[in-house]
């Protein structure tokens, strides 16, 4: 059954962040509180169109209501015209919007708002695991192909561009951030480009990989600083603290976001992780077989983690 995505908003830190509602089609887990809900987004310039309805609307299936949200200044959301946060790729920021997004799921009619679940891809793969230790009420986390690790995601980009293109990349973020000391225009790059491209992300299943998943309302363009900020974004850190049962999604063959780094958050996370290795490249999870097996094993775990509570308690 397709559930059809209602148009909803929040507020985070004074900016609408525009998503998706859908409501569950099934009551197979709703309890006398109501039913659960997903809360999703995308990983590093993307939005909420590339990719990631079909999951949801599985999720929406098996009984979650799910709200899916672009970031501010990105999609649909409130910013992109504004050059402090259009097309900005900032974790911290990110991770904000998601706390915010939480706050709003808990909010919606007929939902239980002791069991939100997490739900991130890629870069937001990350986000999930800070955002949902610092929560410590989300009821389960599930995050596949994620960057967990920035300074691992920087060694992948030396290897792909070497240290030329490291030191190129480099060289745009810092002109970003002086353009901006000296009130200029934002000097922008590709999120992804072909290699030897200005861009952040240039792997060889770059280019094809985003033009697969990408909906009409992505742009290829960041801020170059973004950049600067890879090596500091490490969810790694975080996973000890996570106290959510969680569901790692790890694809083997990722050139962009390093698989070791999924797997020692896995390893370290606070209340233990169930990992899912599948052969496959960063992008292959969305679409085909690789997205069949892993929205499979996350109906699976959704069902099983979530269980509605028994009446009175």
């Amino acid at each position: 059954m397709t559930v059809t995505p209602v148009e909803t908003s929040f507020s985070s830190a004074g900016s609408r962040c525009a998503a998706w509602h859908l409501t569950a089609a099934s009551d197979a887990l709703a309890g006398h509180r109501g039913r659960p809900c997903v809360v999703m987004a995308h990983g590093f310039g993307a939005t909420r169109d590339s990719g990631l309805l079909p999951f949801a609307q599985r999720f929406a299936a098996a009984g979650c209501d799910v709200l899916l949200f672009d970031y501010r200044g990105f999609g649909t959301s409130d910013g992109t015209t504004d050059p402090a946060l259009a097309h900005d790729v900032h974790h911290l920021r990110h991770r904000a919007d998601y706390h915010a997004a939480i706050a709003h799921a808990r909010t919606l009619p007929g939902v239980d708002r002791e069991r939100i679940v997490l739900w991130g891809s890629s870069y937001s793969g990350g986000h999930v695991v800070p955002v949902a230790a610092r929560d410590g009420r989300v009821a389960a986390v599930i995050s596949q192909g994620a960057a967990m690790d920035g300074l691992g995601a920087l060694w992948a980009v030396a290897r792909h561009a070497g240290p030329g293109g490291l030191l190129a990349l480099t060289g745009h973020g810092l002109r970003d951030l002086a353009g901006a000391l000296l009130r200029r225009p934002p000097h922008r790059i590709g999120v992804y480009g072909p290699p030897g491209s200005a861009a952040a992300i240039t792997a060889p299943d770059a280019e094809a990989g985003y033009s697969s998943i990408t909906g009409p309302s992505f742009r290829n363009t960041v801020r170059a600083r973004a950049a600067l900020r890879i090596p500091v974004n490490r969810p790694v850190t975080a996973a000890p603290r996570l106290r959510a049962p969680m569901l790692v999604v790890v694809a083997a063959r990722d050139s962009i976001a390093p698989p070791a780094a999924a797997r020692r958050a896995a390893a370290r996370a606070g209340a233990g992780a169930e990992v899912l290795e599948l052969p496959c490249g960063h992008f292959d999870i969305y679409t085909g077989a690789p997205f069949e097996r892993s929205v499979a094993a996350q109906v699976d775990f959704l069902t099983r983690t979530l269980s509605p509570a028994p009446a009175g308690t």
